[in-house]
């Protein structure tokens, strides 16, 4: 039976394994040495790390096509309007291409978050937002280049939520493990079968469809620019 351990990893936390003598890694908290990490965290990310010693299951959390949602609380500085959300939601163009549309909206500093340490440093000429926003692809630091596109620059980025697993009332720096007998249930969610709300863990097949043909009439309308030197 796989070994699945939840993690909430602090800010200025290595996502890896090996020892660092300048910085803290997973080392200092976790010494299973068959976990590996399913969907890394920034060093400077917060929020929700699962581990787990079985490969399959991590292919289902991690490769695009399971397409498994991750929820994030996001402190932008400034106040998004209706545009900027819209353009998160539909998808964003990054230099390394369109992102698939999102999930995002306004929400309210989130319950009993920790305080972050250091604390985040922002101007106080400008107010500062909540965002929870929610993707099913894992391009490298995707949610804070997706909401600095917009103009909305990420202060503090914390992950909630990883599909079905959820990050509850786990604080900083600690751990615990996931009992796959009990919660099979939630295993299956995973792409076995799906609950009731499964919106709320999976992307849809209407929302990678939307993205496509958005990417086919950006193809349709380029017009050949001759040929580029090398």
């Amino acid at each position: 039976m796989a070994q699945i351990v939840l993690f909430n990893k602090s800010f200025n936390v290595l996502t890896q394994f090996r020892s660092d003598d300048a910085r803290i890694t997973l080392a200092d908290f976790i010494h299973d040495k068959s976990l590996r990490v399913a969907g890394r965290l920034d060093y400077d990310s917060e929020g929700l790390l699962l581990l787990t010693d079985d490969g399959q299951l991590n292919q289902q959390l991690v490769h695009p096509q399971a397409r498994q949602y991750k929820t994030y609380w996001v402190q932008v500085e400034g106040t998004p309007d209706a545009q900027a959300l819209i353009q998160l939601q539909q998808g964003v163009t990054l230099k390394d291409g369109l992102t698939l549309p999102a999930r995002a909206k306004v929400i309210s500093e989130p319950d009993g978050l920790w305080a972050r340490q250091p604390p985040i440093r922002f101007r106080a000429s400008i107010p500062t937002t909540w965002l929870e926003i929610q993707i099913c692809e894992g391009k490298n630091r995707q949610v804070r280049r997706m909401t600095a596109a917009v103009g909305l620059p990420t202060l503090r980025l914390v992950r909630s939520q990883i599909g079905p697993f959820l990050l509850e009332d786990l604080q900083p720096g600690e751990l615990k493990s996931f009992d796959t007998l009990k919660d099979a249930s939630l295993l299956a969610q995973l792409g076995w079968s799906l609950r009731a709300d499964d919106s709320a863990a999976t992307c849809s097949d209407t929302e990678s469809a939307r993205v496509t043909s958005r990417r086919r009439s950006n193809r349709r309308n380029t017009f050949p620019m001759g040929p580029r030197g090398k």
